[in-house]
């Protein structure tokens, strides 16, 4: 048995910035992870094939985030622009700048009209039940599943209309070296401050009293402390007994549990793409598109994979492709080359080409099905219409001895962010200090 000040079950982001603010502090910490890396969301790839430091997870930082930030200024890692044009391909024809949605004024004039919150699905087929409201209804599930990759038959509509109004159009970012490096300096911290991360060290069950909590892992080892936080993913809370990562707990903490199952959690697939030529920003491409996508940062169209990006403003052959939402869902068990035939298909519909000319130029692909990842079954958090009522019960510890941090528990603009994580991590740790 190994005793410590705090254990940490997950060494994700918010897991590990967790133990580096309790480790800067001076408390003696133990992470278990149950995979073998850290990370969690975050994933850098480490393949020469791919364009550097492509991310499986994680990419973008969304804005001005002041602990994302801070944290590469205080770890000396710099970070360049993210952007370029967007575009959006439908019924055969390019649009710059187009609103993704047509009548969105008329969406949000309803929306602010509302003062009780329901469903995004119940919202639509309520406030637009005219038939000429198809269009929209089904344009406005599409977004809300790709941007937020909920489920709008559970999505809160307040909250959807608090995101839209205040969408931050500001700076993107992305990281020089990949998100891992951000990781890799919370992990050296960490265990430079004398502290341990075991990996391969799945929690399977906590027996716990006021002041004492003991992590059994898979093997029977034991790790006890006064004090325990869990990092773990939302959509691990919310699988099946039977799945990877269900943890027993004795006595039972059954009102916290229903609070989980309240709260939403996303589906996503993310799709990398290296090929050996940048095709998007070709002379063919500009002759379908009648004008220039060499500027392309984010294209949006109906297919299969619906969404994709480039490495704008970097001129790099690797295009990455992105399903959220149910229809994600509903693809967690297809097999990845199947995914990978959609995703050639959707682009060769997109810009006129043949499935088996864009595989000819394939040099590189992998499949990111997160929702089929054990320890994760998902992408992020959303709000349900319970989730204000599940974050009341959530943020008391339990016993003054478990605590729940990760994204999910974020409450501010930056949710289902890395930001979101960090904050949620350093929060918990200060409570305990």
């Amino acid at each position: 048995m190994e005793n410590t000040n705090v254990i940490i079950v997950g060494a994700g982001a918010a897991g590990l910035m967790a133990a580096y603010t309790l480790s800067k502090a001076g408390k003696k910490v133990t992470v278990l992870e149950a995979c073998n890396r850290t990370g969690g969301r975050i994933r850098t790839l480490d393949n020469t094939q791919f364009f550097n430091h492509a991310e499986l997870g994680a990419e973008f930082v969304h804005g001005d985030l002041p602990v994302t930030l801070g944290l590469l200024k205080d770890a000396n890692i710099p970070y360049y622009p993210a952007g370029g044009e967007m575009w959006q391909y439908s019924n055969g024809t390019f649009t710059k700048d187009a609103g993704i949605i047509e009548s969105w004024p008329l969406l949000m004039e309803q929306l602010n009209a509302l003062h009780d919150d329901m469903t995004l699905n119940d919202f639509l087929e309520q406030h637009f039940t005219d038939v000429k409201f198809e269009d929209l209804k089904e344009s406005v599930r599409r977004y809300a599943a790709g941007y937020d990759t909920g489920d709008p038959a559970r999505m809160s509509a307040l909250s959807l209309r608090s995101e839209w109004q205040n969408e931050d159009e500001g700076a993107q970012h992305r990281i020089e070296g990949g998100y891992c490096r951000l990781i890799n300096y919370l992990v050296t911290a960490i265990k430079e401050a004398g502290n341990h991360i075991y990996l391969n060290a799945p929690v399977t069950q906590i027996r716990w009293s006021a002041g004492k909590a003991k992590a059994i892992i898979a093997d029977g080892e034991i790790y006890e402390a006064s004090k325990i936080i869990f990092a773990i993913p939302l959509g691990v809370w919310q699988a099946p007994k039977a799945a990877k990562g269900f943890i027993h707990f004795e006595p039972a903490i059954e009102p916290q549990m229903q609070a989980l199952q309240n709260m939403g959690f996303g589906a996503i697939i993310k799709v990398l793409l290296q090929f050996n030529e940048t095709f998007w920003e070709d002379n063919v491409t500009e002759e379908l598109a009648h004008q220039s996508l060499k500027k392309m940062g984010f294209l949006f169209s109906e297919e299969a994979i619906p969404t994709w990006w480039t490495q704008a403003p970097q001129h790099s052959p690797m295009i990455t492709g992105w399903l959220g939402g149910p229809a994600a869902k509903d693809w967690a068990n297809k097999p990845a080359e199947e995914i990978l035939q959609h995703s050639l298909q959707s682009l060769a519909n997109i810009f006129n080409r043949s499935a088996d000319w864009l595989k000819g130029h394939l040099i590189a692909s992998h499949i990111a099905n997160w929702t089929a990842d054990p320890y994760i079954y998902g992408s992020y958090a959303y709000d349900t219409i319970h989730t204000a009522q599940s974050l009341e019960l959530l943020k008391q510890p339990i016993g003054e001895t478990m605590y729940f941090a990760g994204e999910y528990m974020y409450q501010g603009p930056a949710m289902g962010t890395v930001e979101a994580a960090l904050t949620s991590g350093k929060d918990v740790a200060e409570q305990l200090l």
